[in-house]
């Protein structure tokens, strides 16, 4: 039974049968009998077929969702037994909003040092996806906005508050300043995230009617983009103070405070609110509160006087 709501799941999450069956490693004749058989058990229609797949029924959504308890069930199940053979083993996925993948491995490092049977796999997803992710049994943890968007059904820990810094060439007049409003930054040629992440959402709320939708000059998903852009000299761009200051150490860049307003976002992880957690997540969390005293105990040091 757990097999063939293994492949419900995948069969949603790919929204196609060859694609389903890749993923899950078998031929598309097989996954496709194995749905037309939990069909038969359970004594309704799940999906609607044609020549293609074409979505679930109403009785195939509420199977979905119950497929995705029973399946993070049993996958709990398998890992706690084997935590308590072998100390903690297995997979965690985490999906983090770009801006905050600068973080991510003061989290992973310290927790495979404790657990070192651990593999990950790190995601960089907007906030909405990650939302849909963690529903959807697809990752284990989340690193996300808190106080901005709805969150769904999750248990969260506030990490550190984000705020925000233009990113400027080292040569222009601007570079000069010590700090520059949202009104000012608004009149500058932008080169920012693309619109579907939550963090460009806030951007343009701050930035306001001031700006002109000519001032972006480019959009991308992809940090990497971003910062190679920035490392030209030719543009501008506005972005998290953690963000920013990985960008510390490249020559001919600096960040500057914005203000008028100063704005603070805070910054968690999240993960399923099913209790209790899988060990693995437990771990997670445990790390996580490990990570935020070490964040708090910098943030002291740095208000402290010379």
């Amino acid at each position: 039974m757990i097999d063939k709501l293994e492949f419900l799941l995948a069969l949603a999450r790919e929204g196609h049968f060859g694609h389903a069956a890749e993923a899950c490693g078998v031929t598309q004749p097989t996954l496709s009998a194995a749905i037309k058989q939990l069909e038969d058990i359970l004594g309704v229609r799940l999906v609607n077929r044609a020549s293609r797949f074409q979505g679930f029924t109403a009785e195939g959504e509420r199977v979905l969702d119950w497929a995705r308890r029973i399946v993070a069930d049993t996958r709990a199940m398998r890992r706690e037994i084997q935590g308590l053979r072998s100390g903690l083993t297995g997979h965690v996925r985490i999906a983090a909003i770009p801006t905050a993948l600068p973080i991510v491995a003061a989290l992973t490092t310290p927790f495979r040092a404790r657990h070192p049977h651990v593999r990950f796999t790190v995601l960089g997803r907007a906030s909405t996806q990650i939302r849909e992710m963690i529903a959807a049994v697809e990752i284990e943890a989340g690193i996300t906005y808190l106080d901005h968007e709805p969150l769904g059904r999750v248990k969260s820990l506030p990490l550190y508050r984000e705020d925000y810094r233009l990113v400027v060439a080292s040569v222009s007049e601007t570079s000069k300043r010590s700090e520059i409003s949202w009104h000012e930054a608004a009149s500058l040629p932008l080169c920012l995230l693309s619109p579907n992440m939550q963090n460009r959402r806030i951007i343009d709320e701050l930035l306001g009617t001031d700006r002109s939708p000519d001032k972006v000059v480019l959009e991308t998903d992809s940090l990497t983009v971003l910062m190679t852009h920035l490392q030209t000299g030719a543009w501008t761009s506005i972005m998290s103070s953690k963000l920013a200051n990985m960008l510390g150490n490249v020559p001919g860049l600096v960040s500057i405070p914005l203000v008028d307003p100063v704005v603070q976002h805070s910054i968690g992880l999240v993960v399923s609110a099913d209790d209790p957690m899988i060990p693995l997540t437990a771990a997670l969390f445990s790390e996580a509160r490990q990570l935020v005293k070490i964040f708090e105990e910098s943030q002291e040091a740095a208000n402290v006087p010379a």
